[in-house]
């Protein structure tokens, strides 16, 4: 039994790290209004802002 939460644990700590789990909180971070852009060039102007402010 100890193993298989030591093995339980690893997999939770693995599937962390892959790009669309870690993506996926970043997403939901987002403000609604970017998120909602109608367009691809509409979205890039507002991330471009959004992450001006990060820095």
């Amino acid at each position: 039994d100890g193993y298989m939460l030591l093995l339980g644990r690893f997999l939770l700590d693995t599937r962390r790290k892959f790009f669309t789990i870690r993506m996926i909180s970043h997403w939901n971070h987002l403000p609604r209004e970017m998120v909602d852009s109608p367009t691809l060039d509409t979205f890039k102007i507002q991330l471009d802002r959004v992450l001006g402010h990060l820095v």
